[in-house]
């Protein structure tokens, strides 16, 4: 029998999406009516992600290594975020800071074709992950420590150190994939999912980064590309903290980009799309400083490109605009595909987080 016609029901999921608004969306006139919604939001929020299924746990962090660098040490440790869950990350401390000093902190997570924490950290120790860091422009965690700052690079569950049985190994293919889909699918039936996973253990690397003597604990700021957009996204959103965030590659209308454009599962949370869109997450972040990055050819725009991104910016905008703090939404749009540019990011952490 030979297949010449399908019927799919994508364009009826796509038709739901169009035509309904999210029950949470931020359309407040007034800084008091976006008061009470921010209480309501991230209420909401944090119930859909599962953080409520989640457990807070001491950290008992543990060196593993330390490598001196090109103007800076490379540290990996470890922490606990769940009872039995363990972090990965390297800390990267600037050579010059002196004893006693302080320092503003960047938590820069990583995305897909990774291997976990190691672009971030441009540890590009096998030929196709060079090549990933070099055509993402990844190292943005050494970028970071260059301009001054102490900088986490975390391994995400399911990256890295941090890979489920179905993807552990260490051929390159193996090392550069994830488990976001195993995880996942352990997650959904228990009520939790990958982004809420991802969401609590930079909430507890910041619990850990605050109590350190060489970090100044309101100066913490999180960048972060593609996956790591992501993760800086829903983390600055759901967590006061973070004092400044650069989103990159990750901020567009979701019908287009993670409905008809199917991406990684670690995109898909239960009831999300019933009540917020990317605009809505965004405008939780208001009025701290907030850099999105987009490029022109990033094929995750979304068949309708930089229409899918602007209207969705410019409502977080309208956020800003209730403060009088319009200027501290800044959206880089570039010439060029998915990766990290870097301009108007790094020159936030110069202004914002070192006020130089």
């Amino acid at each position: 029998m030979t297949m010449g016609k399908y019927y799919v029901s994508m364009p009826h999921f796509s038709a739901i999406m169009e035509n309904r608004t999210p029950a949470m969306r931020m359309d407040c006139g007034t800084k008091a009516e976006y008061a009470v919604w921010k209480v309501k939001a991230r209420n909401k929020l944090y119930s859909l992600l599962g953080l409520d299924k989640m457990k807070w746990t001491d950290p008992r962090p543990e060196l593993i290594s330390s490598e001196r660098m090109d103007g800076y040490t490379r540290e990996k440790w470890t922490i606990y975020t769940e009872p039995d869950v363990i972090m990965t990350f390297y800390r990267l401390v600037p050579d010059d800071i002196a004893e006693g000093e302080r320092r503003p902190a960047v938590i820069a997570p990583h995305g897909h074709g990774s291997c976990g924490k190691e672009a971030v950290a441009g540890n590009g120790f096998f030929p196709e992950l060079a090549k990933a860091i070099e055509d993402h422009n990844y190292a943005y965690g050494v970028a970071a420590v260059k301009k001054g700052a102490i900088v986490f690079c975390p391994d995400a569950r399911g990256f890295g150190e941090r890979r489920e049985i179905n993807q552990q190994g260490d051929d390159a293919g193996r090392r550069m994939s994830c488990s976001c889909f195993h995880l996942n699918f352990m997650a959904l039936p228990q009520g939790m999912c990958v982004t809420g996973m991802w969401v609590w253990d930079l909430m507890r690397l910041t619990d850990y980064i605050s109590g350190l003597n060489d970090v100044i604990p309101d100066r913490i700021g999180c960048i972060g590309l593609s996956g790591g957009g992501l993760q800086t996204l829903y983390f600055t959103a759901m967590d006061e903290r973070v004092c400044y965030a650069a989103c990159s590659g990750y901020f567009y209308g979701f019908n287009q980009s993670l409905l008809e454009m199917y991406n990684c599962s670690c995109n898909y949370v239960p009831h999300m799309w019933e009540n917020f869109d990317v605009g809505d997450i965004g405008s939780l972040i208001a009025p701290r400083p907030f850099v999105i990055e987009t490029g022109t050819v990033d094929p995750l725009n979304g068949r309708d490109g930089l229409d899918n991104v602007i209207p969705y910016v410019e409502q977080v905008r309208s956020a800003y605009r209730l403060f009088g703090k319009e200027d501290l939404l800044c959206h880089d749009i570039f010439e060029g595909p998915h990766m990290w540019h870097g301009t108007k990011s790094m020159e936030g952490i110069d202004k914002y987080l070192f006020g130089r």
